[in-house]
């Protein structure tokens, strides 16, 4: 069994922006200041809990000329998060201070959830769900992740695939929403008959990543996926964590990634400074050329 998300990494617009909203509004430690390996003139910034724990990382590419994004099928509809119970009149108010509408509180599944957009488009949501700390009990803090949703055009498919080959097991139904649950972490799959496929830019969710303990766990998942037919990549080396890639039947792309080596790994103060794996260290200078600078996060 999968023991829950890892973490979502989506589109952003400008990079400051990205970095100020997430640091300063939302309260996230900026775990790690990197780039998309793939694409090494891009930014990659890891926000999460103090620790950088899997399941509390929300990670982003930020594009500064990229378009919104067009909401269809075949994607993850943005991030939820859980706060405290008793927290969502502290979080409305915050976000208002901050120039962010806020919709709700909603109820789903049992559970109240306020509703809003980051700053380039992305939806967030905050739910209810988290006990509060009781070392601080006034703290509203962002705990973890709470869930991921997918969008589907013809959500039997993936029904299948998340029984059969992802061990999800089916919960029950909200309307056009239907409810599956893995080790606790909900995961909702919305019916979009019809729909158009999604086109991702910024405030659209890339990929959603789910945990394994180790590159052992990871392979075993790797052999059944393949075994099931679906198209898998090889083991990709990302530094802090190692990832494999496929898309579910509905073509919503999934991750599998390692809970290690962690985000300690190569500076005491993480965050702080451009990190960049050592493949890349011989073009830091061009790469470092090519990003916009940043203010420091206060």
């Amino acid at each position: 069994m999968l023991p829950g998300l890892h973490h979502v990494t989506a589109f952003a617009g400008d990079a400051q922006t990205n970095l100020d909203f997430y640091t300063r509004v939302m309260g996230l430690r900026l775990i790690k200041r990197t780039v998309n390996f793939d694409d090494p003139g891009t930014y990659h910034f890891y926000f999460g809990d103090a620790n950088g724990t899997p399941g509390t990382i929300l990670t982003f590419f930020p594009w500064p000329a990229a378009p919104p994004g067009v909401a269809g099928a075949g994607q993850a509809a943005g991030v939820s998060f859980a706060v405290p119970k008793s927290s969502l009149e502290a979080w409305t108010d915050r976000l208002r201070k901050a120039g962010i509408p806020v919709t709700g509180p909603r109820t789903r599944f049992g559970e109240e959830f306020i509703a809003f957009h980051d700053p380039h488009g992305l939806p967030v949501e905050l739910f209810a769900s988290a006990p509060e700390s009781a070392n601080a009990p006034d703290d509203p803090s962002i705990v973890r992740l709470h869930s991921a949703t997918l969008c589907e055009a013809d959500p039997q498919r993936t029904f299948a695939a998340l029984e059969d080959t992802l061990g999800f097991r089916y919960v029950s139904n909200e309307g056009d929403r239907t409810r599956f649950d893995v080790a606790g972490t909900p995961l909702d799959v919305v019916a979009m008959p019809g729909a158009g496929r999604a086109k991702p830019s910024a405030g659209s969710v890339h990929h959603i990543a789910w945990r394994v303990a180790n590159r052992e766990e990871q392979d075993e998942w790797r052999a059944k996926l393949v075994e099931a037919g679906l198209r898998v990549t090889r083991v990709i080396d990302r530094q802090y964590f190692r990832s494999i890639y496929f898309r579910e039947p509905g073509g919503v792309l999934f991750e599998i990634a390692t809970d290690g080596p962690g985000f300690f790994i190569d500076e005491i103060n993480p965050g702080e400074s451009l990190k960049l794996p050592p493949w890349l260290e011989p073009i830091r200078a061009s790469i470092e050329r090519r990003l916009a600078p940043l203010e420091a996060v206060r």
